[in-house]
């Protein structure tokens, strides 16, 4: 009997039996038949790691250039055009998106993406593959009749 795949991609495989998710560690790998209460969240963005240590050095540098330039107007516009928008890109990471499910017991994050097409396509084709598999008797374990 074949594998039939319902999505491939850099970052996940969802096929008849298997969903498995590729983050930057070693790649999860859950059997689509222990899968139970799957659910959508969307993690909201946070402040990024490193946010506040960049703040604290455009502090000190503004602290530094007050006594390099003769005019502090001058000095004042040339810093807050620079970092304003600097800080507004660094200072959160955006949204995610993620599969919640229990699975052998125990609560899990199956996905994550920042992605909003992406996700809808990993979560759409778990979605049809548990359903396909739920419609067998097999798919639980059970004798075939």
């Amino acid at each position: 009997m074949r594998t039939r795949i319902y999505y491939r991609g850099p970052d996940a495989l969802v096929s008849d039996d298997q969903f498995v998710w590729h983050p930057r560690t070693a790649p999860l790998v859950f059997a689509i038949s222990d899968l139970h209460n799957v659910g959508l969240v969307q993690a909201p963005a946070r402040i990024r790691p490193y946010a506040p240590a960049f703040a604290a050095v455009a502090l000190a540098a503004s602290a530094a250039g007050w006594a390099l330039l003769p005019d502090p107007a001058i000095y004042v516009l040339v810093f807050l055009g620079l970092a304003i928008p600097a800080v507004a890109m660094m200072w959160r990471e955006p949204g995610r998106w993620e599969l919640h499910a229990q699975y052998r017991g125990a609560a899990v994050v199956l996905y994550s993406s920042p992605d909003p097409r992406v996700f809808n396509q990993v979560s759409r084709a778990l979605r049809r593959a548990m359903e396909d598999t739920r419609r067998t008797p097999w798919g639980y374990g059970l004798a075939a009749a």
